[in-house]
């Protein structure tokens, strides 16, 4: 059999069997791809929130959401005093009308041969010059007001009412609700590259059922504090505020596969583990009935299962998963 390295082979006379030797079971072991699944514990997060500023100086004349408050798209959330920014608009706009007949009266100083053509450019520059610094002073307006731009969550106010809001400040922190809540666990260096993009996994919360997961970040290097990459697994059908919130902590059961075969055998059939690091099992001979002792390399192991190196089209193992310990063994 390939791959199989035996150990030493003995045989079992079963007309020797006492009667507690009939108690033992065996179990046809096939070969299949290696998928471990694991459990591991992490915490709801969310994958993207979002710092809210005004693009404006000013004084802050309204606040209508606090921490913790939801929001829905479109809606106001702080607004500034836009007495002096309206000032300035208006300002621009009167340089803006004076500035287009000062181009009318040219053109009509040209055309009269009492002009220059470079006047006319000159006055045509100012005109485009203020035209821009009132769509700048009309933008810087129009930023005064911070609206939703998604349907969210209040997470942080950094700011209170009639405080100077300096431009870049940052007022709100926000989430969004939807498609926004990811749960984080680390994978240590061997278990990374049995994960992928899309892959879907179960995740656990308190007070729900089992919900659906998938992993949507993998990275490329270790998380600065400790050793392991850290992963994230949106939980699509989950909004913020149907009973989860970020902090809480979760389990997330996830599947390794790879391109190996395996034979997954109980643990409860393992004899022992050989100098060699090789599992020492008990394997039956369907055909005379007999036993022999053969030891098999191991891909890996947990609580319950122990996976042992085969390739795709190896044969069927029968191995005596309980009551080994019960044969007498006569060696020949």
């Amino acid at each position: 059999m390939k791959n199989i390295t035996a150990l030493f082979i003995v045989f079992i006379c079963v007309s020797g069997f006492n009667s507690s030797a009939q108690d033992y079971k065996s179990a046809a072991i096939s070969v299949q791809p290696f998928e471990k699944i694991f459990q591991r514990s992490g915490k709801v997060d969310f994958k993207r929130t979002l710092t809210l500023s005004f693009k404006s100086s000013g004084y802050l004349k309204k606040l209508s959401v606090d921490e913790g408050d939801f929001f829905t798209k479109k809606q106001l959330l702080a607004s500034l005093d836009t007495l002096e920014l309206k000032m300035a608009k208006n300002a621009q706009y009167a340089e803006l009308l004076q500035a287009k007949r000062d181009v009318k009266r040219m053109k009509r100083l040209v055309e009269e041969d009492l002009g220059s053509v470079f006047d006319l450019e000159k006055v045509q520059t100012q005109l485009e010059t203020i035209r821009s610094a009132y769509k700048v002073s009309y933008y810087n307006l129009d930023k005064a007001e911070i609206n939703a731009a998604f349907d969210g969550v209040v997470l942080t106010r950094f700011t209170e009412l009639n405080e100077l809001q300096n431009i870049g400040q940052s007022v709100l922190e926000v989430a969004a609700l939807e498609n926004n809540l990811v749960v984080k666990i680390g994978l240590t260096d061997s278990e990374i590259n049995h994960v992928r993009l899309g892959q879907s996994v179960q995740v656990s919360l308190p007070g729900l059922n089992s919900v659906h997961g998938v992993i949507t970040k993998i990275p490329v290097k270790t998380h600065e504090q400790g050793q392991l990459y850290q992963i994230e697994i949106l939980l699509k059908d989950i909004k913020t505020g149907q009973g989860v919130v970020a902090g809480q902590l979760a389990q997330v059961s996830l599947s390794l596969s790879t391109e190996q075969y395996v034979y997954p055998v109980s643990i409860s059939a393992l004899i022992k583990m050989d100098n060699n690091g090789q599992a020492v099992l008990l394997v039956e001979n369907k055909n005379n009935k007999s036993l022999s002792s053969q030891a098999f390399d191991v891909i890996d192991m947990d609580n319950d299962t122990l996976y042992l190196r085969a390739q795709q089209g190896d044969e069927p193992l029968h191995i005596i998963t309980h009551g080994w310990q019960q044969l007498s063994v006569i060696e020949h």
